[in-house]
Order: structure tokens, then C-alpha cells, then sequence
């Protein structure tokens, strides 16, 4: 029989057969698939003919069509629905494609044909887009190893490798601590918890099979747990569990593996010339330069810092106000940030999360997509890889754009945050293709499911994620959609963010979940009023780890990564009851891959501009402007990489944005 992910899709716009795909299809689809990618590859550097940029560059583009196949489905299964098997098939798989993709880079018969026409390309009569593709093809190759020569070049493939294992066995075992840890709770135990967060407990409780409601690693779980319980060494014990991932010693501890990965990365850059691996990280960015990015993070830092600390003396005379002596504690911040939240603009959480609705929100997300870009969502019955998991089909106009699909509880296989991926990317060559998208989110389950604020906004960004691979309308699919420089991609997801606090949207779909009334005025006015509360937190948990993540990879790497992360903290002032949002053992953004290394400063420096880009709306009066919109999708959310991201912003809004409305938009700017 034929294996079904090898097979062409008969079924509804080609999307996986997922009812007729096991486990055991996995391994050998990946392995004939990666021996054709082989075979094309070696056709194309070893064509008869002259470069051209048809037979070299439109050639890879096309080749491997096979593979990506395979490993859209796996990689989308293995992070959301994770299970013994297809953490084998991942260890398995992760260094033989670094293998693979090192072989490439390494085709010294194939880059020479790249180089050729990357030398001869004024005379190539080639598009402006072709141009793009050309030069990121050379670059790739270049950045990739490709001019290496003996020991530097078989070194740079043995580290290639090796890092993709660590980078395996990094998710892995901050998943297997995720997963394997809870906290009973007894039925006293439950006291001051509202409603959905008992819920939460009870059915998070019946997953892992004990006989009544736990505590969990979810943060969807954790995170409302440490903000009412008045069990303050409950909440120590909670957070000691959610702080000491990937750092409990024994099988699945990553503090070694963080310190190699360090030491290897660094080995990488200066084996292609550079001084660090931030230099090497960053040249791609439009930050450019490490010191571009400790400027920006330093600008912020300090006003940050500064609320911070007036706001944790408020909380401690609350605490002292409660007859808890000493200093305020990591476990006591959001227990009396709530508490001062709902004492100092009467917004309760308990109260607020019945008006968002879950089902709600995501069609609050869709409608404004609507008012926005004329987009309708229909939702799909097609087989996918969970029963949780929804789709829907996306149309304009009545013409096909998309698939949509939305994975949003939290579960046992499912590694922890929110992401957006595409199992399929939007292209116009070989052939025309619409995406295939997935928004991927860790809510706690209930009925109905109740978000937090900060579970719609993630919602949101992640659905801005998708629409940046949705609305793609390029030739070429390497660069479409998100495939554009780190420190742009977060742009359309954070700015999408704003629509949730856009009034009309809230007064519509924030439903009573029991009553069916609309959230009050008064209520709308609360939330919005709230917005920046406890501002300094966030921004000192974000930006501490973002400097220790620039730390770690400016200089020479530290052998001991944990003691560099006390340095900077130490040298940063970092106060006492407020801990990085991402220490260095589960800091899955820079350890269990390339991604955001040397760039976790890329979510503030898309704040800088999403800020900017939202008040090109509000400047009209107009949250839901045809004109704005439709530039924003022209020049931002239409136009992958094919142009420098620098040049698309300045297109949209006539310049480059400084940092003031950030500090405007988080409450921090002076006065």
C-alpha cells in the first residue's frame, strides 16, 4: 500500500489525510522523501547546462516538495500532540535533516552555480522579487558554510548536527518536567479560587488521573493559581515547580545542555568570520548589531525598572497590611498585583472572564479580519490530527485563501506557549498554492472555555501571526508569509493585539457566558482603563531576559550559562520579588532552536513599531480605516520577505518609528 503522506491528497484542498496517517507511516515517508530531495539535489548541481535562474534557483525552490510534505505533518503533530513515538521519530529525524541540510550548504558543485549568477546577476533581466530570492539563496549558502573549505567545512557540519540533537533533547526534556509534575490540592485547598479556576484544577486533575483537582504546569493553570490562592506556601511551592523546569538534575536537566549549545554556537560564528555569534545572529536583523539592540533594551529597562519598584513597595504594604512579615516574594507579586487590580480599578478577574468566551473571541479575531481585509471564515469537517483542533476555510470575494485551522487547550503532549505555523505556505510557483495554517495556544478546557485578558490578547497575536501567512501574495514560497528578518516578525501579531481593545469589538463579543448580557460600559471601561496595570512586571520579566539571552551570545559563550544569568541580573539591579519570564533552563526560545537566539529582543523591537503602526489608525479615527488597512496589507502583510523589512515599514508609514510610543503604550513614558 502506499504510504498515505508520499501519496497525493485527494481530499478537501490537499490537506493531510490525518484519519488514514499512523505513526508507523513516519519514518519511512521521511526517509524515501529525504532520498529524493538527495537525488534532486545532486540534479541540480550537477546540470549539463549553464546556471540559470531556472534550472538553479526556481529548481530548489521547487525541489523537495515531498519532504516538506512529510515534515509539515510530523512537526505539527510532534509539538501539539506529542507522544513516546513521535519523540523517538523526532530524536531520530533532527540530525539527519541538520545532516541534510549541512550536505547542501556544503555542495561546493551547487554553490559555485549560485555564485555564478549572483556575479552575472545586473545581466539576469531578473524581477525585483527574483532578485530577493537570488540574493537570500547566496546569502544562505554563504551564512550556511558553503565557502568553507576542509576541516573548517567538515567541523561546520559535526556542529550543525550536534546542535540540532541538543536542540531535540532541549524540548524534550522541558516538556517531560511540564508534563510529569502536579501538585494535589485538597478541597480546602481550593479556597479563594473562582469558578473557572477550580474547574481548571478538577479537570486538569482527571487528565492526569488523580483523584481530584491539581496544579499543573499549564499556564493557563498555574498562572490564576498564583494569582488567588491565598496559600502562600502553596503558591512557593507552584512556583518553585514552574521556575525549576529543565533544572530539577537528573535525565531531563538543561543546564549542561545550554552551555554546550553556547559554546557551539559561538565555534559556528567564528568559523565563518565573525566575532560573536550576536554579530553573526544579528546581520540579518534590522537591529544589525548587538549594540543596536542593548540600546533599545536599555531604553526601556530603566523606566521599567523604576515602576516596577515603586509598585513593589505597594505591594509589600499590602502584604505586611495582611500580617505576612519580610520581604515581597516571586509567589506573592501576582496574588497582590490582583488583588491591588481589583481593589484600584474595581476589575476583577473572576468577574471578567465569563464575557470572554472562548468561542467568542475567536470569532471577535475573525470579524475584525473581516471588517479589515474582507476575509469570511467557514468552518471546515475534515479530519485533523485531535478532536480539539478546528477548521475553517478562508475566502474573499468568494476565492479560496486559505485554511485555517485552531488547536487552543491545553493537554499532556502539547509543549507549553502559542505558536503559529504553516503546514503549508502560500506560493504561485511550481504552481499556485493557498496556506495551510495552524494557531497553536494552551487554554484550560471548561464549559464553556473561559479565557483570561491576557488569553485573549494571546489569541489575538497569534491570529495576527496567521494572517501575515494568509493574506501572502508572493511568487516564491521561501519567502512568503513569516519568512521575513525575527525582528519584524512579531509586527502584524502584536499589532493585531490592539483590535481586542478596539471598544466595538469588546461590546460585541464580550457575552456573559451564563447571562448572555454584553460586558457592561463600566466593565469595557475597567478593562481598557487596565490596560498598562502592572506594566513594570511584564516589561522587567521580558526585558531581563531578553539581556541575558544578548548576554550569552555577544561575547565569548560561558561555561557555566547559570552564573552568567546571576551576573547580568546583578549588574541590571534586578529586583528581588521579580524573576525572568524565561530562565535559562526552559528558555525554549533560544535553546530548543536557532530562532530566537541572539533574538529575544525581537518582540520589543516589533513593539516599537507596532505601537507606531496602530496610531496610523487612531490618527484617522478610525480603528477600522479602508485606506490604513489596506496599505497595511499591501505593504506589510502581503509581502513576506521580498523586500528589506526597514523599506516595507517605511512604505506603510512614511518612516521609521522611535521608541516613545512603546513607553506611551505600556504607561511608562515620563509624565
Amino acid at each position: 500500500m502506499t504510504n498515505p503522506l508520499l501519496a497525493d491528497w485527494d481530499t478537501p484542498f490537499k490537506l493531510a489525510p490525518f484519519d488514514t496517517i499512523s505513526d508507523d507511516d513516519f519514518a519511512p515517508a521521511f526517509e524515501g522523501a529525504l532520498a529524493a530531495h538527495k537525488v534532486e539535489i545532486a540534479a541540480i548541481a550537477d546540470h549539463a547546462e549553464a546556471p540559470s535562474f531556472a534550472n538553479t534557483i526556481e529548481a530548489l525552490e521547487s525541489a523537495g516538495a515531498a519532504l516538506d510534505k512529510v515534515l509539515s505533518v510530523f512537526f505539527s503533530v510532534a509539538g501539539a500532540e506529542s507522544n513516546p513515538a513521535r519523540e523517538m521519530l523526532q530524536r531520530d529525524f533532527s540530525p539527519k535533516l541538520a545532516a541534510h541540510s549541512a550536505e547542501i550548504s556544503a555542495n561546493k558543485a551547487l554553490f559555485a552555480r549560485i555564485k555564478t549568477l549572483w556575479e552575472a546577476r545586473e545581466s539576469l533581466a531578473l524581477n525585483a522579487e527574483q532578485q530577493r530570492v537570488l540574493m537570500l539563496t547566496h546569502r544562505g549558502f554563504l551564512r550556511g558554510g558553503a565557502a568553507l573549505e576542509g576541516d573548517a567545512d567538515a567541523r561546520m557540519k559535526e556542529i550543525k548536527g550536534r546542535l540540532a540533537v541538543l536542540g531535540t533533547e532541549f524540548t524534550q526534556n522541558l516538556l517531560a518536567d511540564e508534563r510529569d509534575w502536579f501538585m494535589p490540592l485538597a478541597e480546602e485547598d481550593l479556597e479563594g479560587l473562582p469558578g473557572f479556576a477550580v474547574d481548571a484544577a478538577r479537570a486538569a486533575g482527571a487528565e492526569k488521573g488523580a483523584e481530584g483537582p491539581v496544579v499543573t504546569l499549564s499556564r493557563s493553570i498555574i498562572v490564576p493559581f498564583l494569582q488567588f490562592s491565598p496559600r502562600r506556601g502553596l503558591r512557593e511551592k507552584a512556583l518553585a515547580a514552574w521556575a525549576a523546569r529543565g533544572a530539577n538534575g537528573g535525565e531531563t536537566d538543561n543546564r549542561e545542555i545550554a552551555a554546550e549549545i553556547l559554546a557551539l554556537r559561538e565555534e559556528r560564528a567564528k568559523l565563518l568570520g565573525y566575532g560573536s555569534f550576536a554579530d553573526y545572529k544579528l546581520e540579518t536583523e534590522m537591529a544589525k548589531t548587538p549594540e543596536a539592540v542593548r540600546s533599545l533594551l536599555m531604553e526601556v529597562w530603566a523606566p521599567a525598572k523604576a515602576q516596577a519598584e515603586a509598585d513593589a513597595a505597594v505591594l509589600t504594604e499590602m502584604m505586611h497590611a495582611d500580617g505576612v512579615n519580610g520581604d515581597l516574594a516571586p509567589w506573592d507579586w501576582r496574588y497582590y498585583a490582583e488583588k491591588r487590580r481589583k481593589a484600584e480599578h474595581d476589575l476583577d478577574e473572576a468577574a471578567l472572564k465569563p464575557y470572554l468566551q472562548l468561542e467568542r473571541m475567536i470569532a471577535a479575531s475573525f470579524a475584525c479580519a473581516t471588517k479589515l481585509f474582507g476575509l469570511e471564515f467557514k468552518e471546515l469537517d475534515v479530519p485533523l490530527y485531535h478532536e480539539d483542533c478546528q477548521a475553517w476555510e478562508v475566502t474573499r470575494g468568494g476565492e479560496h485563501v486559505a485554511v485555517f485551522i485552531g488547536d487552543y487547550f491545553a493537554r499532556g503532549g502539547k509543549r507549553s506557549g502559542a505558536w503559529c505555523s504553516a503546514m503549508r505556505g502560500q506560493a504561485k510557483f511550481p504552481e499556485v498554492q493557498g496556506p495551510v495554517v495552524i494557531n497553536v495556544c494552551n487554554f484550560a478546557k471548561g464549559e464553556p472555555a473561559l479565557l483570561s485578558y491576557d488569553d485573549a490578547r494571546t489569541l489575538f497575536h497569534e491570529f495576527g501571526h496567521a494572517l501575515h501567512q494568509m493574506l501572502s501574495n508572493v511568487t516564491y514560497e521561501s519567502i512568503s508569509g513569516t519568512s521575513v528578518a525575527r525582528d519584524f516578525v512579531e509586527l502584524p501579531s502584536q499589532l493585531y493585539e490592539h483590535w481586542l481593545e478596539v471598544p466595538e469589538v469588546l461590546a460585541e463579543y464580550a457575552i456573559h457566558a451564563e447571562t448572555g448580557a454584553p460586558m457592561p460600559q463600566e466593565m469595557l471601561e475597567k478593562v481598557l482603563g487596565a490596560a498598562n496595570f502592572d506594566q513594570g512586571f511584564a516589561t522587567v520579566e521580558y526585558v531581563a531576559s531578553a539581556l541575558v539571552d544578548l548576554a550569552f551570545h555577544e561575547g565569548a559563550a560561558p561555561r557555566d550559562p547559570m552564573a552568567k544569568q546571576a551576573e547580568v541580573l546583578a549588574e541590571l539591579g534586578m529586583p528581588a520579588a521579580i524573576t525572568m519570564r524565561h530562565a535559562t533552563p526552559h528558555f525554549a526560545h533560544v535553546f530548543a532552536g536557532d530562532g530566537y537566539s541572539s533574538g529575544y529582543y525581537s518582540y520589543m523591537w516589533s513593539e516599537v513599531m507596532d505601537a507606531d503602526a496602530f496610531e496610523a489608525f487612531e490618527e484617522v479615527g478610525d480603528a477600522f480605516d479602508p485606506k490604513t488597512a489596506k496599505a497595511l496589507e499591501q505593504h506589510i502583510l502581503s509581502t513576506g520577505g521580498s523586500v528589506e523589512a526597514d523599506a516595507l515599514y517605511t512604505r506603510f508609514r512614511g518612516r521609521l518609528p522611535g521608541v516613545e510610543a512603546l513607553l506611551k503604550g505600556r504607561g511608562l513614558a515620563a509624565g
